[in-house]
């Protein structure tokens, strides 16, 4: 079951340690080789090297192009599916990047916002499928005006869920190619005579798509290179026990590799949270993965102060932190370090996987510390344009020729003297 200890103290080290192996075993050499090889051989073989893969790997022979999504779901799906449309739309159209624009000396200097050609979207079929993937990744991409979007997905995933076909034809996608794993990464990559390659790619994935993320990163965009999932809650004496317990158990459901934290300043809490969470286990239908993670990275770190509760959990910066505490949003004001903060008993991560408007698509592994949620600022890139009066020409050119000649470029300094001196 879930291990208890103090904060600091030698445990809590042991288990920082074991989050950081956790990490480093996205890049494990059997997923990068694996990795390497699907890339240079479809780069090589195309289509035919990609149907091998395939066959090996997806068990399918058919087509990689999928038909048109036909599916029956039911009108309760329906209307919870627009609802989180809805507030995903809403929320990610208040994140359209404004342009620079600035005029000086009868110059001026732009900097365009134009949206990227095409993006690959993973949508993984592993323990489940995610019809929220889907919406988290293609909506801001059309809000910020992708021109193709195009989805890959495992074969069995497209085949098992009518949910993910319906989904995928309600978000208009412009293709869905049936492949998963790091060949399907690959292909999206190189490109074949098929599959036209994208700009960019984006969504989460098993180590292997992970490990090719990483791999044609530079020749495309990614995102970022997703590890498993994991929340951390900061709670107090006040906090409710049911309701910390759920949320810890909703993110340990996900595999077997999630990881569900909670540091708390009440001993009282954790042993309570601890005996809830051996409960709601108990009544859990699937509780194999839930039990694995629980046992394998779940803890319940019992802090002396606040201040080491927090000092502690920076040092995770989890992907989603939920803080419920007496006065949340003081204490939530606090954090620099996680993908995403939900203040409150009333703020379960479950609802940002979902409906909340925010995006699920977030840094793992610590990468909070640098990264952010994925956003419409994703799907777009920007270009400065420079267009320089005479007179202003005239008046920066003495700078260019002093500067060039220190890094010793005599003809940069050269083409900026020709305007300077000429007379027409």
């Amino acid at each position: 079951m879930i291990r208890v200890f103090d904060v600091p103290s030698a445990d809590a080290e042991r288990h920082m340690a074991r989050l950081g192996r956790r990490a480093r075993s996205l890049f494990s050499g059997d997923a990068a080789a694996v990795a390497e090889h699907a890339i240079a051989d479809i780069r090589r073989g195309g289509d035919r090297a990609l149907a091998r893969w395939r066959r090996r790997h997806d068990r399918a022979r058919g087509p990689v192009l999928a038909p048109p999504g036909r599916a029956r779901v039911s009108p309760s799906l329906r209307r919870a599916f627009d609802l989180a449309l809805s507030r995903i739309t809403a929320f990610h159209q208040r994140q359209r990047p404004a342009a620079a624009r600035w005029i000086v000396a009868g110059s001026r200097m732009e900097e365009r916002i134009l949206p990227l050609d095409s993006v690959g979207v993973y949508v993984p079929g592993g323990e489940a499928v995610y019809v929220s993937t889907a919406l988290m990744t293609v909506v801001p991409a059309r809000i910020a005006g992708v021109r193709r979007i195009v989805v890959a997905t495992p074969p069995t995933a497209w085949a098992s869920s009518p949910a993910l076909r319906w989904a995928l034809a309600r978000l208009g996608v412009d293709a869905v190619y049936l492949m998963g794993g790091a060949h399907a990464i690959a292909a999206l990559a190189v490109g074949t005579a098929t599959i036209p390659s994208v700009a960019k790619i984006v969504g989460p994935g098993n180590r292997f798509v992970a490990a090719a993320k990483r791999a044609v990163s530079g020749l495309v965009g990614i995102d970022s290179i997703a590890g498993p999932t994991e929340v951390a809650i900061f709670a107090d004496g006040s906090a409710d026990v049911e309701c910390v317990a759920a949320d810890l158990l909703a993110q340990a459901e996900h595999d077997e590799d999630a990881a569900a934290i909670l540091v708390t300043t009440s001993r009282r809490l954790a042993a309570e949270v601890r005996a809830a969470l051996a409960s709601r286990l108990l009544a859990l239908h699937e509780r194999r993965r839930a039990a694995a993670s629980l046992r394998r990275f779940g803890a319940i770190g019992v802090a002396a102060s606040r201040t080491e509760a927090i000092r502690y959990l920076e040092r995770i910066a989890p992907e989603h932190l939920g803080v419920q505490t007496a006065d949340s949003r003081t204490d939530a004001r606090r954090f620099r370090r996680a993908g995403a903060v939900f203040v409150g008993r009333w703020s379960s991560e479950v609802f940002g996987d979902y409906v909340a408007g925010t995006n699920h698509v977030l840094p793992t592994a610590g990468t909070a510390r640098f990264a952010s949620a994925l956003s419409v600022h994703d799907f777009v890139r920007r270009m400065a344009f420079v267009s320089l009066s005479r007179a202003d020409a005239r008046r920066l050119a003495p700078a260019v020729e002093i500067l060039a000649a220190v890094e010793g470029l005599p003809a940069h300094a050269a083409a900026a003297r020709l305007r300077r001196e000429a007379r027409r």
